[in-house]
């Protein structure tokens, strides 16, 4: 198996490993504790939230980001291709999109959690600090802007969509003591049909990845910031 199959064949696990985790968040609501002793939140802004009861999120003045997971949704580069021939979106063009999408949500997250004298965020876990593991899954991006030679302009009133699945952890034991999943629309502001292209693109993705990052940054500092 080459390189390259080796590694869309883990990413397809992972995928679904990280799909199925989100289903059994989902459907532990009914139960209210996860599988992993996580218990469920109300919080209307997210569709699901649990955390550990016994964790003490106040004592958190430094958060660690890990490097973010991003999957396509199933079938996206087929679907692109039947639906827009022109667009010729490449394995490169998905790679180079991943890294994108990645580093886009990490400077968000860092904005939004270090904002007026916030939380401080480092490179390594250790006593007082928060891990944050997240993922990007089911990214559906309606016209991505594969910089290939003949491509076409598509006008549209939404970006795509995405899935956060977002893991905290205790960087001193590794605990796990929070669980996030959320789906979003990148909705244009008004519904009004924009042409896509990277600059549109990133500027959609920033605004729905303001809106995970603010509400975690809303929970931390509202239910357990001392």
């Amino acid at each position: 198996m080459t390189n390259a199959r080796l590694f869309r064949a883990i990413t397809r696990l992972l995928t679904l490993s990280l799909l199925a985790l989100g289903s059994a968040g989902l459907a532990a609501q009914e139960h209210d504790t996860t599988f992993d002793n996580l218990v469920r939140i109300e919080d209307p802004r997210v569709a699901a939230a649990y955390i550990d009861p016994d964790a003490d999120f106040s004592v958190y003045t430094h958060v660690k980001i890990l490097h973010p997971y991003v999957a396509f949704r199933a079938n996206w580069q087929r679907d692109q291709r039947r639906d827009n021939p022109a667009s010729r979106v490449s394995a490169s063009d998905m790679d180079r999109i991943r890294v994108a999408v990645g580093d886009l949500l990490t400077d968000v997250f860092i904005e939004s959690l270090e904002a007026n004298d916030g939380y401080t965020v480092v490179n390594e876990p250790g006593e007082h600090v928060l891990v944050l593991r997240p993922a990007v899954i089911d990214l559906d991006i309606t016209a991505p802007d594969n910089r290939g030679a003949g491509r076409s302009n598509s006008f549209s009133t939404t970006a795509g969509a995405a899935t956060l699945y977002l893991e905290l952890f205790d960087g001193a034991t590794g605990k796990i003591i929070g669980r996030a999943i959320d789906r979003r629309t990148a909705a244009r502001p008004g519904g009004r049909m924009q042409w896509s292209n990277s600059v549109t693109n990133t500027s959609d993705a920033r605004r729905m990845f303001r809106v995970w990052a603010d509400r975690l940054r809303d929970f931390l500092d509202s239910h357990y910031k001392g």
